[in-house]
């Protein structure tokens, strides 16, 4: 058998492409209640996880590494391979790289919500954050909302400027503010007072801004974690915001922001495809706030749009 071929998942599927693709997924009717959960196996070095998911004419599987101490190494924290399967033979299709289809997936979830979510008007999109999903949620919300300002807060300065920079030769104003993780929440209160859109694309374990300094309007994506014991908003946000997640069940058992405001209430919670399907009440003064912890279904339709576009 001959190998299956490499596919360039940036380069067959645009932004905008993988935001479409993936709210036409929910809007025909997938339920990603209906998917297994991810397996999560600790290694000396970190974790290793496997997500496997089944959609229509497609199977697959992506294999995900976690490494914290990459970060001293210059080497990314996160890597993996994504293998897309026919979903009647099961014979393997393609292969991508799994961090670029991560780096892909996850901001055009997150831009999915927040075309949904998020005021008509927005223009200030605050980032914390300065790696991979930093930037890819840029582009994600820019995608959907006239951006025309966008603050980065992060601990290393040489990265802020980086993706400062970037967002400058977009055509943006931009600001950044190097903190570390305790002092975050003064370094950028103004910033969070200003913001439409707040994006959270870190590896914090406590809320990152006091929610209380948000505007009634504004739109909060928290993409940074998938453990109960780790959270980049507080439980206040959480409490009074219209709160939508990819799924109850998957949002109840990784999702800290969710499980860490006190005891949850599914009831409380909406979900994507709720929102997608024009289900969701999105009250006018409160905040928006979704939590996203990244699913197997995610990297299959992408995978899946990549290959239909060879």
């Amino acid at each position: 058998m001959s190998a299956p071929p490499y596919l360039d998942v940036a380069a067959l599927v645009p932004m905008p492409a993988a935001i479409d693709a993936l709210e036409a997924a929910l809007a025909g009717g997938l339920d990603p209640e209906a998917g297994p959960a991810r397996a999560v196996v600790e290694v000396p070095a970190g974790q290793i996880l496997s997500m496997p998911a089944a959609v229509g004419r497609y199977a697959g599987v992506k294999v995900v590494t976690v490494a914290p101490d990459n970060a001293g190494r210059d080497l990314p924290r996160v890597q993996g391979v994504y293998l897309l399967l026919d979903g009647t033979t099961l014979a393997p299709l393609a292969l991508l790289d799994g961090i670029a289809l991560t780096a892909l997936r996850t901001p055009a979830v997150s831009a999915v919500a927040v075309r949904h979510l998020a005021a008509p008007d927005a223009a200030r999109l605050l980032v914390f954050g300065t790696g991979p999903q930093a930037w890819g949620h840029v582009a994600a919300v820019r995608a959907v909302r006239p951006v025309t300002h966008v603050d980065v807060v992060g601990r290393r300065p040489e990265r802020v400027a980086a993706l400062v920079a970037h967002c400058r030769g977009l055509g943006l104003s931009a600001t950044g503010r190097s903190a570390t993780e305790a002092a975050a929440t003064a370094a950028a209160a103004g910033d969070v007072a200003g913001a439409d859109v707040v994006c959270c694309c870190t590896t914090a374990r406590v809320p990152l801004f006091d929610s209380d300094r948000l505007a009634a309007h504004a739109t909060v994506v928290a993409v940074g974690t998938h453990e109960p014991d780790a959270r980049e908003v507080d439980e206040r946000l959480v409490r009074r915001a219209t709160t939508v997640v990819e799924a109850r069940s998957v949002a109840l058992r990784e999702a800290g922001d969710i499980v860490l405001a006190g005891p949850p209430d599914p009831a409380a919670l909406a979900t994507l495809g709720e929102l997608v399907a024009g289900r969701v009440a999105v009250a006018p003064d409160r905040p928006r706030l979704f939590k996203s912890v990244g699913m197997a279904w995610e990297d299959l339709v992408v995978a899946a749009a990549a290959y239909d576009s060879r």
